[in-house]
């Protein structure tokens, strides 16, 4: 093993070693120095997998059909990948985008290109040619590897860069499948420095156009160490992962901190998502960590969630705010506790309950190892010590190792995110006595109503109590006397009707269970405006209702039509 990946190994099995000793870990974790060429590949990857017998990774179809593949396998068949890729002329710092779903093919092309030091492009199959042209000219593409169902989308983005496909290959398309036909052979480390780009992400963009995230063979690749102690993820785990391809959560959880702590990923590749089947997953896997987003945990517990399964013991939430009543009602059934975490593209995971820590329903937990989390006033930018409210912020004094180099070609971009020696998320949270940090909201999606501040996730949380809401986005609506009032777009469930006796209900149940001032006033049912990650774009909404300016749409109800 390399110096580097020395200092990789002796770090994590450090980190591993305070697994449930949170202030041993936050004082005692420092962040390895890996020296001045790693290549998490070569210096990590390929030196305890190969010749591994273990398994490494099991794709599940929606059939229920698996694959078992060794860690073994994943050294060869992705220097099989890396081989034709420099074959093809892709070399260090070429990006390439990968556009593929949990197929064997995602993780090949991701350790290949990572071999001949490329840059990974991770991309959504979501995406249509407009979205897929900005990419390839921010991103300065090289190479598209794709299987044939999203090859049809290319013929309408023009530009000089290599069509490589999993599956048949049609005129001006390479079959990546003759790879596989050639011999397995040791790649050479490509001679990256360590700082060279590895990684390029697009943000979901829920407020503006997707910000370019720009990550090292460095930050990304070791900074997943904090990811890794979040999750609880231990040597010889099994752990799935609910989350989509192309988004930076499928890069923390389904391949660099399962494969630091040396663990086996399962992979669930499904066209249309069922809780009932991931649930059989998790008892036929035999999965000892399990790591959803809300959305999916507010499915599950609609279900009958029987035994908890066997082998399950760490379970984890991040991508939303967590609910409490989630939290209350999985402790109830299984006995274990969901344990949220917070993050972003930006960095790894930086806020958390860790594992064996008391938990505070609500609360997103506290600062990780390695991380200087830091609240700032947003309107001052002091700040703020000891309990209070404020923007999250990482202090770029003891800058950590796991922080993007920036946002690639946007440098007024950069210098906002970075500035008063901060890197700002953009989210705001309070901190109670114990140091544990609450999701307020976003900076642009707080506001305030009479003088009160309105937490738009505080309202929504209780909201999607109610039986007949699947989901809600809160929002300012105008309004003559308190200048704005909070107005909820509602999503209903299955089985529920866009009436007036439905308005009645989730409004009275609002006025139940939120303090006066902060009443919801209005509400509208609605498709909810989103991303193509799935995130809410409120953005759309609060610009309806500036358009609206106080005026009464088709279909809104308000809490006046219902008093007695």
């Amino acid at each position: 093993m390399s110096p580097g990946g020395e200092a990789l190994m002796a770090a994590r099995d450090r980190l591993l070693s305070m697994r449930t000793d949170y202030a041993s870990a936050v004082e005692l974790f420092r962040w390895p120095d890996v020296g001045p060429d790693f290549n998490w590949a070569h210096d990590w990857f390929d030196v305890w997998a190969r010749a591994n017998p273990a398994t490494g990774l099991i794709l599940v179809e929606e059939d229920g059909r698996s694959t078992a593949y060794a860690f073994s396998q994943l050294v060869d068949r992705s220097d099989q990948v890396a081989a034709s890729l420099r074959d093809m002329g892709l070399g260090p710092g070429d990006p390439v985008i990968v556009m593929l779903g949990n197929r064997i093919e995602l993780w090949d092309s991701m350790l290949g290109i990572m071999k001949i030091g490329g840059v990974i492009m991770p991309t959504t199959t979501a995406l249509g040619a407009h979205d897929l042209e900005d990419r390839i000219e921010r991103g300065r593409a090289r190479a598209v590897i794709c299987d044939p169902a999203d090859a049809v989308k290319f013929a309408e983005v023009p530009g000089d860069y290599l069509r490589i496909v999993t599956g048949e290959a049609t005129e001006g398309w390479i079959d990546l499948s003759a790879a596989y036909e050639r011999p397995a052979a040791p790649m050479p480390h490509p001679g990256n420095a360590t700082e060279d780009p590895l990684l390029l992400y697009f943000t979901s963009g829920t407020t503006s156009r997707p910000k370019l995230v720009a990550h090292t063979h460095r930050s990304y690749p070791v900074g997943h160490l904090s990811t890794m102690y979040w999750i609880g993820l231990q040597p010889g785990d099994v752990h799935l992962n609910i989350s989509s391809a192309g988004w930076a959560k499928h890069a923390w959880s389904n391949f660099f901190a399962p494969w630091l702590a040396q663990a086996t990923i399962v992979a669930y590749n499904y066209a249309r998502f069922d809780p009932a089947v991931l649930l059989r997953l998790l008892r036929e896997h035999e999965v000892t960590a399990f790591c959803a987003p809300p959305t999916v945990w507010r499915m599950l517990i609609g279900l009958d969630l029987q035994q908890r399964p066997a082998a399950l013991r760490e379970l984890v939430a991040a991508g939303e705010p967590l609910n409490p009543e989630v939290i209350s009602q999985v402790q109830d059934r299984w006995g274990l506790t969901v344990r949220d975490g917070f993050g972003q593209t930006e960095m790894t995971a930086m806020v958390g309950n860790a594992p064996g820590a008391p938990v505070k329903p609500g609360s997103m937990g506290r600062p990780l190892p390695g991380m200087p989390v830091a609240l700032v006033d947003p309107t001052t930018g002091e700040r703020v010590e000891g309990p209070g409210e404020g923007e999250i912020c990482l202090d770029l004094a003891v800058r950590p190792l796991s922080l993007m180099t920036g946002y690639l070609g946007d440098p007024e971009r950069n210098a906002e995110a970075m500035a008063g020696g901060h890197y700002h998320t953009g989210d705001v949270a309070s901190r109670d006595e114990d140091g544990y940090i609450t999701f307020i909201g976003r900076t642009d999606d707080v506001f305030k109503s009479s003088d009160y501040k309105v937490s738009p996730f505080e309202l929504e949380s209780v909201l999607i109590e109610h039986p007949a809401v699947a989901e809600a986005a809160v929002v300012p609506s105008p309004d003559e006397i308190r200048l704005v009032v909070p107005k909820a777009y509602v999503a209903l469930a299955p089985g529920h009707e866009p009436t007036e006796e439905t308005a009645r209900s989730i409004l009275e149940y609002a006025r139940e269970h939120v303090p006066p001032y902060l009443r919801i006033r209005r509400l509208e049912f609605a498709d909810l405006p989103k991303t193509v990650s799935g995130k809410i774009r409120r953005v759309e909404l609060r610009a309806r209702e500036e358009e609206l300016d106080s005026r009464r749409p088709p279909g809104e109800w308000r809490d006046t039509d219902f008093r007695s």
